[in-house]
């Protein structure tokens, strides 16, 4: 994939206060509502998707693994693609890259940002949208991995992060029914004005048993989508499993490839 944007590409030797810095230019560059060549829609209705004018977009998920060294440090990503077409899997590929630096809440992109382009630059098809498995707009300062990677390439994208990084929910998010969606809002730890919509928590799946309980996703617009079609995005692409379909199958094809390089 093309980057469109190399002065904003992540770089692990800025310092803190630089990477910070890079981010609210990022925020800065973001496009948080539907920028789209194709109608989100028919990725719900695969009759619609049939019948649409031209071939149905590509999504791409993107999720990551780790390889340790022998002292038991993780050394390495392997970042995982896996472009789907009107539910089908069109290609998977990944890339193994030497991370520089540790995890640090807030600035996930720098330490996967770099592995995430190498293996997006192996896929031989366009993505038509991007799934992370990471935080878009839900971030301190606008500007996760999904956002982070979406501006750099100019592509639509949206994250799904399992848990909420900052940002207030608008409604109790306990035990919420399959289908319902929360917006959740800034709050004084985000770089916008309190009570901006930033994303939603969309339950995609849920037990139909009072005595189990499975928790909501955090989605939000990286770049080039809205709010409401990023948690209609996750929705529509979750079929038997809560994460979307894409994100699943690249956190599966990451795991599979880990393997083949630890036999």
């Amino acid at each position: 994939m093309h980057v469109s944007r190399p002065d904003l590409v992540p770089d692990a030797s800025l310092d803190r206060s630089e990477m910070e810095a890079l981010q609210r230019e990022i925020a800065d560059a973001a496009v948080f509502e539907d920028d789209l060549e194709f109608d989100p829609a028919v990725l719900g209705d695969p009759l619609a998707a049939s019948s649409s004018e031209g071939e149905p977009p590509i999504v791409a998920g993107v999720d990551q693994s780790f390889l340790t060294n022998e002292a038991g440090d993780q050394d390495r990503a392997l970042s995982a693609v896996v472009a789907v077409q009107g539910g089908e899997v069109i290609e998977r590929v990944h890339a193994v890259t030497s991370l520089e630096i540790p995890y640090i809440p807030g600035l996930l992109s720098f330490r996967e940002g770099a592995p995430i382009r190498d293996a997006l630059e192996e896929l031989s098809v366009e993505p038509d949208l991007l799934l992370f498995d990471g935080s878009g707009r839900i971030h301190f300062r606008q500007a996760g991995i999904a956002t982070h990677m979406g501006v750099v390439l100019d592509a639509p994208s949206v994250g799904v992060a399992k848990s909420l990084l900052c940002g207030s929910p608008r409604e109790d998010l306990e035990d919420l029914p399959e289908g319902t969606r929360v917006g959740i809002e800034a709050n004084s730890r985000v770089d916008v004005e309190d009570g901006t919509l930033l994303g939603y928590a969309v339950q995609t799946r849920q037990y139909d048993s009072p005595d189990r309980y499975i928790n909501p996703l955090y989605v939000s617009p990286g770049h080039r989508v809205g709010p409401e079609t990023a948690a209609d995005v996750a929705l529509a692409l979750s079929s038997s499993y809560k994460l979307p379909d894409p994100v699943r199958l690249a956190d599966s094809y990451a795991d599979e490839a880990k393997h083949g390089l630890e036999e």
